[in-house]
């Protein structure tokens, strides 16, 4: 297995574990009486995600890994962790509401409103950057940034 290859394998598992996780705590809030917001974006959103993944496989398993820029990579899943850490079970893919709580204050939302898209953002264009390929970064930047227009207007209404 080539650096690449090893490194996609590594982000491939993360993201399967993070989607246990979502939809775990997708059926523990709705049980508690959350409501899903805004839900028919949500498969734009998964094909944006998908389609990332499957292009970094196509075109970067064989590319040599930058490793200046995966130290960036490597420090943004601190960042990733903190906001997962602060929502806790709150933590989902989906826009989901529980009426009865107020908004999470504490964390990296002391600083930013929406830190988990700054993360992916963020994690969108590094990614095809520590393998060389800063076309398929500019894609997903401009991909992701129109699923996230979006989002974040759908999440905050919902939050309002």
């Amino acid at each position: 297995m080539s650096a690449a290859e090893i490194l996609l394998a590594l982000v491939t598992l993360q993201r399967g574990a993070e989607l246990v996780i979502a939809n775990h705590n997708t059926r523990k809030l709705l049980a508690r009486g959350g409501v899903e917001v805004a839900p028919r974006h949500y498969p734009m959103i998964v094909a944006m995600h998908a389609a990332w993944l499957t292009a970094l496989w196509i075109f970067g398993r064989d590319q040599a890994v930058n490793l200046v820029i995966l130290l960036f990579y490597v420090a943004l899943q601190g960042f990733r962790f903190w906001v997962m850490r602060t929502l806790g079970s709150r933590w989902t893919t989906r826009i989901i509401v529980l009426p009865s709580q107020s908004l999470v204050s504490a964390g990296p939302y002391r600083f930013l409103s929406h830190p988990n898209y700054a993360v992916v953002a963020a994690e969108i264009a590094l990614l095809p950057l520590v393998l060389g390929l800063s076309w398929l970064a500019a894609i997903f930047t401009v991909l992701n940034a129109a699923v996230l227009a979006i989002r974040i207007r759908a999440e905050n209404r919902a939050l309002a």
